[in-house]
């Protein structure tokens, strides 16, 4: 038996459309209730944690909820992303991660526990980051041709670091050894021990993420001979790029925030707006660049459409490197 609506279909579609409407508004409203736990796939003290503490701190200033950071390192960033992308989807569990886990991860693991694609949803893009090529003080290196003529010396004893198979910094000394023509071994190290034996001068270069390294270069513990992107670090700008040396390369870093796929997309709009004008307040943005960091604030789409990009970029690169996880 049929019951005749007690509305025609245009009113149903229009009553329908408002309470979604109101549903959205309520949910912009009361969001956040309680803390949010803000997972971050890497070790405390490096890139990925600096700009998510940064975060967490304006969040909080905003809406008076702790942002409470908890650093979930390994598997190169899977274990963090494993627990974010299996999170209940409601805005209180979100992820800090760094381009490795999502555009270079997929590739390089036969068999993940998450599909980046599938289990998250893209909040805002945080920062790019310049990656700097340096070289121990100790070393005595002034520049990059001086660095070329010590390795090709010694074409079967010239090692860089990295924090990390399929990291950053694994890919960027892949694709520097490529253009430049070196016979170098790649030491892959966990997290942020890589710099302690590079200032040591137990190896001769290393590609590294501005933020984790600038200490080091001011403190003359470092030198820093060229930077990898496009255009010169604003944070270091007497350091030449790769491509005006003659080394045919532009890459860099980048770090964002997501939330388990399914999080409402009022949500995931709130947060990408507050993202935005905490990237936007003057004394954030100077403090983000003081630190080697490029803001970029992007709206949910752009950055949605920034994450494929950038995934279907790096297939061809970490397959030609050969690399395999540990």
């Amino acid at each position: 038996m049929r019951f005749a609506s007690p509305l025609p279909t245009p009113w149903r579609t229009a009553w329908l459309a408002l309470a979604w409407c109101l549903c959205g508004a309520t949910v912009r409203a009361e969001y956040p209730e309680k803390p949010i736990k803000l997972v971050v796939s890497f070790t405390a003290g490096g890139t990925t944690d600096i700009l998510a503490r940064e975060v967490g701190i304006q969040l909080t200033a905003r809406w008076g909820q702790p942002i409470v950071v908890e650093n979930r390192a390994g598997a190169a960033g899977n274990l963090g992303t494993e627990i974010v992308g299996r999170a209940p989807p409601d805005g209180y569990t979100l992820l800090a991660n760094s381009f490795g886990p999502i555009a270079i991860n997929p590739t390089l693991f036969s068999h993940l526990p998450y599909n980046a694609q599938r289990d998250l949803q893209p909040v805002a893009l945080i920062a790019e980051v310049p990656t700097v090529l340096v070289v121990p003080s100790v070393s005595g290196i002034q520049n990059l041709p001086e660095l070329l003529k010590f390795a090709k010396g010694r074409p079967n004893d010239i090692n860089y670091a990295s924090t990390g198979i399929g990291t950053s910094a694994h890919m960027t000394g892949f694709l520097f050894s490529q253009r430049a023509q070196l016979n170098a071994i790649h030491v892959p190290y966990k997290g942020a021990e890589a710099t302690r034996d590079l200032v040591a001068g137990r190896i001769h270069y290393m590609f590294a993420t501005v933020p984790s390294v600038i200490p080091l270069i001011k403190a003359g513990q470092l030198k820093a001979l060229a930077v990898s992107t496009k255009m010169r670090s604003r944070s270091l700008p007497d350091v030449p790029t790769l491509k005006e040396l003659g080394v045919d390369m532009a890459t860099g870093s980048w770090f964002g925030l997501f939330a388990p796929k399914g999080t409402p997309m009022a949500i995931v709009q709130k947060l990408n707006a507050a993202v935005v004008k905490a990237l936007d307040d003057p004394q954030v943005h100077a403090r983000l660049v003081a630190q080697g960091a490029e803001p970029v604030p992007m709206n949910v789409d752009e950055f949605s459409r920034f994450v494929r990009s950038e995934y279907e970029t790096w297939i061809p690169i970490v397959r030609a490197s050969g690399a395999k996880p540990e």
